[in-house]
């Protein structure tokens, strides 16, 4: 069950990466950013029955919803990641800012400082990458309700963070190469 796990999330990141790339909003060479990953449990713990909640109805809203979250994270990391990374948990954090309907208004907003038209350009590329994650999610036939469709929407919800964490870094100005 592992194994299927790796290879489903190596699929998503894969797509995501070949579409964000073809955007100019991630490098080929994807960020290596052990203080951002390392909050995904607590994160993914957390953000896991908010999204489970929203699936049935509004299914690129708890994929896409990650997506600004690992972005902020990826800000508060340049900002003052030796105040942020003492937050007990982050995704709460950012979450009881408002609530979770209105999270991605106030990421965009209120910590990534967007301008109207960059707001709007960043909505569209995590709606379209939530889009595209849903439909690689449905066409592994998972059966609903099984362990391997919940290890399935947990693999897209932690390439979808780290994808939105890697988007945010490449805004920042910090540019990712392969070592020679």
């Amino acid at each position: 069950m592992e194994n299927k796990s790796k290879r489903i999330e190596e699929i998503f990141k894969q797509d995501l990466s070949m579409y964000l790339t073809g955007r100019q909003r991630v490098d080929e060479q994807l960020p290596d950013a052990p203080d951002i990953e390392e909050q995904w449990a607590k994160i993914g713990e957390s953000y896991l029955p908010d999204a489970m909640r929203e699936f049935s109805k509004y299914p690129t809203v708890a994929l896409g919803w990650i997506m600004f979250v690992g972005m902020a994270i990826a800000k508060y990391w340049d900002e003052d990641w030796e105040l942020y990374g003492k937050v007990d948990n982050l995704y709460e954090y950012l979450r009881d800012r408002i609530d979770f309907d209105h999270m991605d208004d106030y990421i965009l907003d209120q910590v990534l400082l967007l301008d109207e038209n960059e707001h709007k350009a960043t909505s569209t590329i995590v709606a379209e990458c939530a889009a595209r994650t849903y439909t690689l999610l449905i066409h592994q036939g998972y059966e609903p309700g099984t362990e391997a469709a919940f290890r399935g929407f947990i693999a897209a919800l932690h390439q979808m963070y780290l994808m939105g964490a890697a988007m945010e870094l490449k805004r920042l100005g910090y540019h990712m190469t392969q070592l020679q």
